[in-house]
């Protein structure tokens, strides 16, 4: 499409800085919002994946959230997000939902429970 204007979100990619330039290494689990199918769109222009996704911004529980590497109750709680905090949502199953504080991570799985009920 020449002449197509980009749309500007708080997480745009700026033009021209897409056209990654050999293998970048993969990062440790728990710590980027990137995963084999999807990634944050604010990695675009760093980390190749199959899907990026714009984050729907909420915001952690008064019970605070445990970040786990797996969908399950059983999993270990390797980070806590505090009460009050930024989630950006980036997936949900059923009653998980994957993402982070920001694209830095750390990233995990909570309960959506853990989350703030969203503002209508």
């Amino acid at each position: 499409m020449s002449g197509a204007q980009r749309e500007t979100t708080e997480y745009a990619v700026p033009a021209g800085v897409l056209g990654l330039k050999g293998p970048v290494e993969k990062p440790a689990p728990g710590t980027l919002p990137l995963r084999g199918d999807l990634a944050h769109i604010a990695l675009a222009g760093s980390h190749l994946a199959a899907h990026y996704v714009i984050p729907h911004v909420r915001t952690v529980g008064t019970e605070g959230a445990g970040l786990r590497l797996a969908p399950r109750a059983d999993g270990e709680i390797f980070a806590t997000l505090p009460a009050g905090s930024r989630f950006e949502l980036l997936d949900v199953a059923g009653e998980w939902v994957w993402g982070c504080p920001g694209p830095q991570g750390p990233t995990g799985w909570c309960r959506a429970s853990d989350l703030a009920s969203a503002e209508s």
